[in-house]
């Protein structure tokens, strides 16, 4: 037997459960020569029997039978054969009949005495229901990979950079190490925070979000480590800080550039020991705490200017998480609208299908400063102003979109081709990466992580002389 005989798909199996010689005779004769695999049984239980000992596609089953009749049969068959299509055949049918088999899973009835076409086109639209079924099954697990391939926690990236970001939270996720997330602001670093929390042994305990920056000098030491009773004025009682209500769990330092420096200290000491000091007592207490700080600053300049302490900068950098600007990775930019969509869509009760092709080329334009937090308030405040299912150009106010000075790429791309944007962006990386080393061909191939023979056929593809 040959390989591609051997491979070719099992013929469909259709089991007929009919008290009548004859009538069990007649359908499995005519479904063998429309090439099934037949089996026949007498009633009802010797159909279970059947079951039992084999799998089959289809049964075709009579209601008026001996011993256990084609009713009995469908209550008793639905633990046994999930998923099997049962077609039910009386002479004996009514509406009511039909819709109560219907409601006992059956998925279609035929009135004898029936025409063979009938029979033949009963089992061809229960063939063509299973296979819309199959094929419903398989997209929905090719969506479930697709977004398993391109979400982390609550972000959506399918760029190359983003992905990057995935595979390192992921993997750092599973240990206690200390992160800083580097980004702009509106990129999502408490969303990667978030995360990497959920993704990791800690998921269960508290995940305490503090913005260093939003709290006043005065009392960010008594927030974060808290205090005793009669530490100050106004200290009437005990207070945890942020740190105890972390306890097992992660804090998360948003704006750590904007600690002071007094205060920076006490948390290098907290980083170091695993030791905290409430305000007004003399003693430290242990805590368990994962810490993951973030910035939108340039650490490296606050030390030489001293405004942050350099060994603290070092006891925070374990592991580096740099988020991209959204105008560095516009190809997440339609990945992203569609999930801001769906999620409006619930929050606001709206049933937007999508953005127009003109409105999607708008926002592939504009250079987002905000970052994803101004996409996301974008995409809310067109649903908001929309009066249609698409989101259209003139549902964005989109600030300062017209002064935006576009490359030489984008200026030319005023059409909807992927793969022609993509060889833009593509030729101007190159024209920038080699701008950037004055030409040097070896050292603009590190900065594109590709390799040098790469590069130059590339040039040649896209004519560029440097």
């Amino acid at each position: 037997m040959s390989d591609e005989a051997s491979q070719s798909p099992a013929p469909t199996s259709i089991l007929i459960i009919d008290d009548e010689e004859n009538m069990r005779h007649m359908l499995a004769s005519m479904l063998k020569r429309e090439g099934y695999r037949i089996e026949t049984a007498a009633d009802g239980q010797d159909g279970l029997d059947k079951i039992r000992a084999a799998t089959f596609d289809f049964v075709l089953c009579d209601i008026k039978m001996p011993r256990m009749d084609g009713m009995a049969f469908l209550k008793a068959v639905q633990p046994l054969a999930e998923g099997v299509t049962i077609i039910m055949m009386s002479a004996y049918g009514t509406i009511d009949l039909a819709v109560e088999a219907m409601k006992l899973g059956a998925y279609d009835f035929i009135s004898k005495p029936f025409k063979s076409d009938e029979v033949r086109l009963a089992i061809k639209k229960a063939e063509e229901r299973d296979r819309l079924k199959r094929e419903n099954l398989l997209l929905r697990e090719q969506v479930r990979r697709f977004e398993e391939r391109h979400r982390f926690g609550n972000l959506v990236a399918k760029s190359a950079a983003m992905q990057k970001v995935f595979e390192l939270a992921a993997k750092v996720a599973q240990y206690n190490t200390t992160i800083l997330i580097v980004g702009e602001s509106g990129t999502g670093k408490e969303l990667v925070a978030q995360a990497i929390h959920q993704a990791g042994p800690r998921q269960a305990r508290p995940f305490v979000p503090v913005n260093c920056g939003s709290i006043p000098e005065a009392l960010l030491e008594s927030e974060l480590f808290g205090y005793v009773k009669g530490a100050f004025t106004g200290a009437d009682r005990n207070k945890k800080g942020l740190f105890e209500e972390a306890d097992g769990g992660t804090l998360f330092l948003d704006e750590i550039g904007d600690m002071p420096v007094s205060l920076q200290v006490k948390l290098l000491r907290v980083l170091q020991e695993g030791e905290i000091r409430p305000v007004g007592q003399t003693e430290s207490r242990a805590v368990d705490v994962r810490v993951i700080a973030a910035t939108s600053r340039h650490l490296s300049q606050m030390i030489t200017e001293g405004t942050f302490r350099e060994d603290l900068f070092y006891r925070l950098n374990v592991i580096c998480i740099d988020l991209p600007a959204l105008r560095e990775r516009g190809e997440d930019i339609p990945l992203l609208c569609q999930h801001f969509v769906n999620h409006f869509n619930s929050s606001l009760a709206r049933k937007v299908k999508g953005i127009t092709p003109e409105a999607m080329a708008l926002l592939l334009r504009h250079r987002w400063p905000g970052n994803v937090r101004e996409l996301e308030n974008a995409i809310e405040r067109a649903m908001v102003l929309a009066g249609d299912d698409w989101l259209t150009p003139d549902n964005f106010q989109l600030a300062g979109v017209s002064e935006v000075v576009l490359s030489p790429g984008e200026q030319i791309m005023d059409g909807y081709s992927i793969k022609s944007a993509q060889k833009l962006m593509e030729r101007e990386m190159i024209v920038k990466a080699l701008k950037a080393t004055q030409g040097n061909r070896t050292q603009a191939a590190r900065l594109l992580e590709i390799s040098h023979p790469s590069l130059l056929s590339k040039l040649k593809s896209y004519d560029i002389d440097m």
